[in-house]
């Protein structure tokens, strides 16, 4: 496990996070942002100098709030499908691939993502405002599922 890893995740808030990368590793460049139900966001980042990391790509997670729940560490660029059927094996509806993980910090905030997914999942959506996301969740009707 890289002590840096570690460190970014107890920033415990994204833009807090975001400031230690830039500090610590030259600065990143986001590679994507996807949300899965209304309460979990993926942020993927290529991190400008990853030598005090295992990998250069990074997979912050938060919840709604940008609380940080989890890092993911990638030497590839991962696809958001293959993260979410790496978390959720058991979901057929996710296709995509992972590279491999090469270092995972978790904070207090993290819980089984894959609960968020359940056809009885909580939602702030009044049901004839929301529709199932592919893969599971509640979104708002027609939003993209990449957002």
């Amino acid at each position: 496990m890289s002590d840096l890893l570690e460190t970014l995740a107890s920033r415990m808030t994204l833009g807090d996070l975001l400031e230690a990368v830039r500090r610590l590793c030259g600065g990143y460049d986001l590679v994507q942002h996807h949300t899965q139900g209304e309460f979990h966001h993926d942020v993927v980042l290529r991190v400008h100098d990853a030598r005090a990391l295992p990998g250069a790509f990074l997979v912050v997670s938060t919840n709604c709030n940008g609380g940080v729940k989890e890092v993911l560490c990638t030497a590839e660029a991962p696809e958001i499908e293959g993260v979410w059927r790496w978390r959720c094996p058991e979901n057929d509806e996710f296709r995509g691939t992972m590279p491999a993980i090469l270092g995972v910090a978790r904070t207090l905030h993290w819980f089984d993502p894959c609960e968020l997914l359940a056809e009885d999942a909580r939602s702030e959506l009044r049901p004839e405002h929301r529709e199932r996301q592919p893969g599971g969740g509640w979104r708002m009707c027609g939003k993209t599922s990449r957002s």
